[in-house]
């Protein structure tokens, strides 16, 4: 059990500032990842310092206090307990040169009236109204496919959930654009370690030295798309009933202050976050869902037994999503796997307790979905796909805090239901038509970017059903 600590005297712990580390490397990482690992892959490291130091491990980046939790009472220490002494740590921070100030990288006040203004759009019953368009986008998906051919399933699931998001929390049609907004997108996603890692990045991108001037092109591509749908909502809301104007983005307008000259680039972060946010995990989520389906066909045929009972040769609807019981117990288990969050990172604002240990400010804390959800402590035999583990009784025996594809506490993703929703009709509405096999020699690797990612894609063949 881990216990929170008393904060030392002075001295106490054989360090001058009275500081007590956890376990961890003696040497700079700097100096570590060079010798060990491949530094553009961070899940490497995090297994070491698990398999090496247990639940808490203590590392340093030059003169930088990093601490990584493998721990549900010590992630529930960061997350809730100590929620006030954290905030968004450096990485997420350097994602402001894309997303702005929006609620993944807002603190404080602002991120509280953000998410506020938003809440309305992810009510119970403006989601179910969302399941139509849902299911319309799958089946248009669906119905372009032909047996016998090779796809890129994550390429398609990228521009599918696009579609989605446009038409639902957004009221906008992508079609024309859906392609030039999921390059631009990949290659921001492509350029992510390097901005991450390049010092003063948000400086030189002004000199536009080559990697960040081809961000910049891809950032202003998808500003254009964002701007005009922006501007499409504010131009003609006049015009529209009351029952047109509940989308998110329409709720953000009426929320935003009419003279306020920053209006335009705050509705613009929102936006983007929200968009980026609300796509890629879910797109994410099918692609490695379909991947695991096709590595384990019982599971496969099960899940569409249960589509042909429930529906019965129709299109799903909001009513069949608490029906599809084995269905959302696939994709729950695909999350467990292949976390799209696979990450998240706090900073300490003041000096802090963790058990026995007690940290200076200033120290990061990391905490990785991929690792918990695969701790055989938690999840025995944790590399073997068990839909059945998130059966009502598997649930009701998992210790909180092991499991947490949309990250927890106060800042858990405000659009967890409308993901769960989005994921489970439009899993159904394919998988009626078509099963898919991953194509032979096809490598799958995953790639930790800003989120989890197939690294060469997701090839599959088409078999009808």
């Amino acid at each position: 059990m881990v216990t929170a600590a008393r904060q030392p005297e002075v001295g106490s712990s054989g360090n001058r500032n009275g500081y007590r580390f956890p376990p961890g490397m003696q040497r700079n990482l700097l100096w570590f990842a060079l010798r060990k690992f491949r530094p553009a892959n961070p899940i490497f490291l995090f297994q070491h310092l698990t398999e090496t130091y247990g639940d808490i491990a203590h590392y340093k980046i030059g003169p930088h206090h990093i601490v990584f939790l493998n721990h549900p009472e010590y992630i529930r220490e960061v997350l809730v307990v100590q929620n006030d002494n954290f905030i968004k740590e450096r990485t997420v921070q350097r994602t402001k040169m894309l997303l702005g100030e929006g609620m993944i990288t807002s603190e404080g006040a602002v991120h509280r009236a953000q998410r506020m203004t938003a809440q309305p759009a992810f009510h119970r019953q403006r989601i179910g109204e969302y399941a139509r368009v849902i299911v319309e986008e799958a089946a248009q998906v669906r119905d372009s496919w032909h047996a016998g051919e090779t796809r890129d399933i994550a390429a398609d699931m990228m521009r599918l959930t696009l579609n989605v998001v446009a038409g639902t929390l957004f009221a906008t049609d992508l079609r024309e654009e859906v392609y030039e907004l999921a390059a631009a997108i990949n290659r921001i996603m492509g350029l992510y370690n390097f901005l991450v890692m390049l010092p003063a990045a948000e400086w030189l991108v002004h000199l536009r030295p080559p990697g960040l001037a081809a961000f910049v092109r891809a950032r202003n591509r998808i500003d254009a798309v964002v701007y005009r749908m922006i501007d499409a909502r504010m131009v003609d809301a006049n015009e529209r009933s009351d029952t047109d104007r509940g989308s998110l983005l329409d709720l953000m307008i009426a929320a935003t202050p009419e003279n306020d000259d920053n209006a335009r680039q705050s509705l613009r972060d929102q936006v983007i976050t929200i968009f980026l946010a609300g796509y890629e995990t879910v797109a994410n989520a099918l692609s490695w869902t379909w991947y695991l389906l096709s590595e384990n066909p019982e599971c496969e045929v099960k899940l569409s037994d249960e589509v042909n009972s429930v529906l019965n040769g129709r299109l799903p609807a909001f009513e069949d999503v608490q029906r599809l019981c084995y269905t959302e117990n696939v994709l729950a288990e695909s999350l467990r796997l292949y976390p799209p969050a696979w990450a998240m990172g706090r900073y300490a604002r003041n000096d802090f307790s963790l058990g026995d240990y007690f940290l200076p400010a200033r120290t990061t804390v990391l905490i990785s979905q991929f690792i918990t959800h695969r701790d055989p402590r938690f999840f025995p035999d944790p590399l073997r796909f068990d839909p059945d583990r998130f059966t009502p009784e598997g649930k009701a025996r998992r210790t909180k805090f092991t499991y947490f594809p949309f990250g927890a506490g106060a800042r858990q993703c405000i659009g967890e239901s409308f993901a769960w929703m989005e994921g489970v009709l439009l899993l159904a509405t394919l998988a009626q038509k078509w099963k898919l096999k991953l194509a032979p020699g096809h490598r799958v690797e995953p790639q930790p970017l800003i989120t989890l990612r197939p690294k060469f894609g997701m090839v599959m063949q088409v078999e009808a059903r």
